[in-house]
């Protein structure tokens, strides 16, 4: 089958949709598939064989974040080649509601369309105030899917029409066999995200930190991801600031390592997610997880039975826990064990299959549709003979 990939955020900046579009990529290219993904990108920036770049991406505030977007004439146009060279069987675009590629593939693909929500943002005045927009280009999108049901919900409150929900996928093995490190062990505390993207919730780590570490001395924290880290650690005593130790932006081996070692891996974010892609990584990984109970992380953590859950932006709360949590081996051992059982269900093997199904299903409704109408074309043609 030949796909073509849409993806609406900047390639070479890291993100969760950026990550899934990668991995199912790579996932169905082993399957034997033919795939090009086309994202914002500049032509200089070094991309994957199967990455088309469309043009520089822009910083526009967008979901509680600040995404780089694609938008303008050339990259109307460098969509429109692509679209025309690819020649696909079917076209998946990532966020077609986003001011980006996926709006403009929308408008100007044709054929089978899959479309992949991943916003979950009950409350999005621009989405209901760009509805009469969007409208046209939705309605020749042929099946849709939500990464979760706090997705779905935010799709069928502010577009209408409904998702078949498909997770985020993660190659489950591969952080399972990632080699710890010795340097990250020893009553570690993980955390993974931007330090200066307010929702993933470092600012609340850091106010729970001074309690977690007065009550377990020999705890420390370790950070992986972009950001100022002077500013991140400016709220703590001065001598607990060695305690913290900060990595920078991590590869995908070096971030599966950083998870297998950790006694606890905490996801503090306040807000904005519709799935928790950082979850699934770190329960791969026989990480134990502590995390805020934002609707989409208490899904993904079986509603508590795959990881515990604290009350979000509760400082107090995550410091309490943490430290429970850090006093009892035989309950950490348990987090894992469990984790590692429920996080079968979001591998490729899986999530890869269901998405091919979705493919599968609107190429057969495709072909059917071509056939009918061929059919039709020459009964009209005997009858206008006769």
């Amino acid at each position: 089958m030949k796909i073509g990939i849409v993806c609406p955020y900047a390639w070479d900046v890291p993100g969760g949709v950026q990550f899934h579009i990668r991995d199912l990529a790579d996932h169905l290219i082993r399957r034997g598939h033919q795939v090009s993904v086309l994202a914002p990108a500049d032509d200089e920036t070094p991309v994957p064989p199967y990455v088309v770049p469309a043009g520089r991406a822009v910083p526009v505030p967008y979901n509680g974040s600040v995404a780089r977007l694609n938008f303008g004439f050339l990259s109307a146009a460098r969509v429109r080649r692509w679209l025309q060279n690819g020649a696909f069987d079917v076209i998946h675009i990532h966020e077609p509601a986003s001011p980006s590629l996926g709006l403009l593939s929308c408008w100007a693909a044709q054929g089978p369309i899959v479309a992949t929500f991943h916003t979950s943002n009950p409350r999005s005045r621009a989405m209901i105030a760009a509805y009469p927009i969007l409208q046209p280009a939705l309605e020749k999108i042929s099946a849709r899917i939500a990464v979760s049901e706090y997705a779905r919900r935010t799709l069928v409150e502010h577009l209408g029409g409904d998702a078949v929900v498909i997770p985020n996928g993660v190659d489950v093995d591969f952080f399972a066999r990632a080699e710890p490190k010795a340097a990250w062990q020893g009553r570690t505390i993980g955390f993974v995200g931007r330090i200066d993207e307010p929702r993933k919730g470092l600012p609340v780590l850091m106010k729970a930190l001074p309690r977690i570490l007065a009550e377990v001395p020999d705890a420390r924290l370790l950070v992986a991801g972009r950001g100022d880290e002077r500013e991140a650690v400016a709220g703590l005593p001065a001598d607990l600031r060695s305690r913290v130790e900060f990595l920078g932006m991590v590869s995908d081996e070096d971030k599966a390592r950083l998870l297998r070692s950790v006694d606890l891996y905490i996801a503090p974010n306040t807000g904005g997610e519709s799935f928790g892609i950082v979850l699934v990584e770190a329960m791969s990984a026989g990480a134990p997880v502590l995390a805020s109970d934002l609707d989409a992380f208490a899904q993904v953590l079986g509603q508590g039975e795959a990881g515990e859950l604290f009350t979000n932006e509760d400082a107090d709360a995550l410091a309490t826990a943490a430290v429970r949590l850090l006093g009892d081996p035989a309950r950490l051992a348990e987090l894992r064990a469990r984790g590692s059982r429920h996080v079968r269900r979001f591998d490729w093997s899986t999530v890869g299959a269901d998405i091919l199904a979705v493919y599968e299903t609107v190429t057969a409704g495709a072909a059917s549709v071509a056939t009918d109408e061929r059919v039709g074309l020459r009964t009209r043609r005997r009858l206008a003979k006769d």
